[in-house]
């Protein structure tokens, strides 16, 4: 794994490299991955081709870094859920963070969204599974049943619901993701609850 010094030392390099990633993003959810050339996100910087080489060779380069950067925060996530304890507490925490990665991190989600099978073809596609399973093991219970771990993937799959199908709907954008949060942690209360009840052979 690359830790958090990686991420780190490469956020110190500077803006460029930023600026680089937050145009080509946005190139690549107007027109598409495919049809974005370095050349057009050189342009748009202002900068020439030869600068914009100095950070990244390829497009798939440019995708990449801004995975690995923006979903650095789901690694650091895991890594906290792998130290706690299995209670309610720390699952509700495990939701509330990662709502706020998701919102910090909203135009990558929605590009991969409407970008599935370009993404399904990078590594990217690959390493964000990889990523969901590690959430996963953290929420769900060695010892919940069936029914239960599906309770704790829902509350994931609830937080980039919200994100993707509530962009529409009408109210304030702040309101809708603290209702999206409310159902999360209701599902991960339920599951929490079933599975302690178990326990206590009740």
């Amino acid at each position: 794994m690359g830790g958090t010094m990686d991420g780190t030392r490469q956020r110190r390099r500077g803006n460029t490299r930023q600026r680089i990633q937050d145009v080509a993003l946005e190139l690549f959810a107007e027109q598409g991955y495919e049809k974005t050339s370095l050349r057009e996100i050189a342009e748009r910087l202002e900068v020439t081709k030869a600068a914009l080489y100095y950070h990244f060779k390829t497009k798939e380069e440019i995708l990449v870094s801004i995975f690995d950067d923006l979903t650095q925060p789901i690694l650091d996530l895991i890594e906290w859920g792998k130290a706690q304890p299995h209670t309610l507490e720390t699952k509700q925490e495990i939701v509330r963070r990662y709502s706020d990665i998701l919102a910090d991190a909203a135009p990558l989600f929605r590009f991969m969204q409407e970008n599935q099978a370009t993404v399904r073809e990078l590594r990217v596609g690959e390493t964000f599974k990889e990523r969901m399973q590690g959430l996963r093991d953290i929420m769900i219970d060695p010892a919940a049943d069936l029914v239960d771990q599906v309770r704790y993937i829902s509350a994931i799959f609830t937080l980039h619901a919200g994100m993707f199908f509530l962009q529409d709907l009408p109210g304030d954008a702040e309101q809708k993701r603290k209702a999206v949060l409310e159902v999360a942690a209701d599902l991960v209360t339920q599951a929490h609850g079933a599975t302690t009840k178990d326990r206590g052979g009740s």
